[in-house]
């Protein structure tokens, strides 16, 4: 019973996007709360909202094994809530790793355009550090071993050298596609559909 309530829940805001997943202990206390209400696929293909009382209710009406109970009732586990007040898409920044700049620019020298195993790409400053050159998105590119000996301790352009792309920071992604490896429950698989196709592609990969 109690293995339910670390189980997933797919979390719509207001406007039903898909913005994140949490437990169904978390959804039950939103929902308690007042603060969402569970979405559930009826058999003729429509959404139905409830709240908390409703669900209790529906619950009762339709028993089901995916069931928690309490001392006095038992509730069906929900599988997809939507929140009443939050109609924003959060956003989830790219961190800045050294497996994300790999990833962005897809292990590939910045400067011959070459790709090569990680052990054999380094991390270039464009302006050299002792110019000034900050730690940032928009000057670390990756360099495999020759580009950055020849480079050395000069910018691209004193070195003659040119990047076949401009550094520059990821996009923002919406925070549900951190969470599509999650083994997703029938249920999801609409409101995840529309994430997919909705999404606004970028052009890297972290």
């Amino acid at each position: 019973m109690s293995s339910f309530l670390s189980e997933h829940v797919l979390v719509l805001n207001r406007l039903w996007q898909a913005v994140n997943v949490c437990s169904v202990r978390r959804a039950l206390t939103l929902l308690f709360e007042g603060h969402a209400q569970v979405v559930f696929n009826t058999i003729d293909g429509n959404f139905q909202t409830y709240n908390f009382n409703e669900w209790r209710d529906f619950s009762r009406q339709e028993p089901h094994a995916e069931s928690i109970g309490t001392i006095s009732f038992r509730i069906r586990v929900p599988r997809v809530i939507l929140l009443l007040m939050f109609d924003r898409l959060p956003k989830k920044e790219v961190k800045f790793t050294r497996h994300n700049i790999f990833e962005r620019d897809k292990n590939t020298c910045q400067y011959c355009g070459r790709a090569f195993d990680r052990k054999d790409l380094n991390l270039d400053h464009v302006i050299p550090r002792d110019r000034g050159g900050p730690t940032t998105w928009e000057n670390i590119v990756c360099s495999c071993v020759t580009c950055n000996t020849l480079k050395a301790n000069r910018t691209p352009q004193e070195a003659r050298m040119h990047l076949i792309r401009k550094p520059k920071r990821p996009k923002w992604r919406p925070f549900v596609q951190v969470n599509l490896g999650l083994a997703c429950h029938d249920s999801w698989k609409h409101f995840l559909d529309l994430a997919y196709w909705n999404v606004e592609l970028g052009e890297e990969l972290a």
